[in-house]
């Protein structure tokens, strides 16, 4: 709603338009204060729940995981760390699916899932190339074997949720050596 107003903000031209500007401008001004209020509630929540503040920690040891991305990986996603790595991935929408029909192979693609864990996973993955050595070197390798730069970062969003899944369900912290040694292939 936040950035649909901003939106509507940036439309409104010419002259007799002060009244919706000023309209606009003291919506905005109300939810971005709803927003900081809703933010601080929920770390409050957070931090009070020693449950939720355990795996808070956990993800957020993981370089490239950030508040956003914990905080919407334990509201939307509760099943983490109670599924395969596969269903996992099918679940969130970044498992890649076939469009094969008798001979021809297509292009793997993804599509489906949870579209809000889907899209700030795309940010942490993101953040992950920059930052978490096992992920740079990931995404490095690929680009390097001639794979498109969102295809490779589509795969490094699968590679994080994998790696988290692994560590909620082992409730092991961040280790670099430990995560290369389960996850990536010799």
């Amino acid at each position: 709603m936040l950035q649909a107003e901003r939106n509507r903000l940036g439309q409104v031209f010419g002259r007799g338009k002060r009244p919706v500007k000023k309209s606009l401008k003291s919506h905005i001004t109300y939810l971005e204060r709803e927003l900081r209020i809703a933010d601080t509630d929920l770390g409050d929540m957070v931090r009070e729940s020693p449950a939720w503040r355990e795996r808070d920690d956990l993800l957020q040891s993981v370089p490239g995981v950030g508040r956003v991305l914990s905080f919407t990986l334990l509201a939307d996603l509760p099943e983490l760390g109670r599924l395969s790595r596969r269903a996992i991935a099918k679940l969130v929408g970044v498992a890649p699916l076939s469009y094969d029909s008798g001979t021809l192979r297509g292009h793997r693609f993804v599509q489906g899932g949870r579209a809000s864990v889907r899209a700030v996973l795309y940010m942490g993955a993101l953040v992950a190339t920059r930052r978490n050595s096992v992920i740079r070197a990931f995404y490095q390798r690929l680009l390097s074997a001639g794979k498109a730069k969102k295809l490779a970062l589509v795969a490094c969003m699968r590679k994080l949720l994998t790696m988290l899944n692994t560590m909620v369900r082992t409730n092991q912290r961040w280790s670099a050596d430990h995560i290369s040694e389960a996850l990536i292939p010799a």
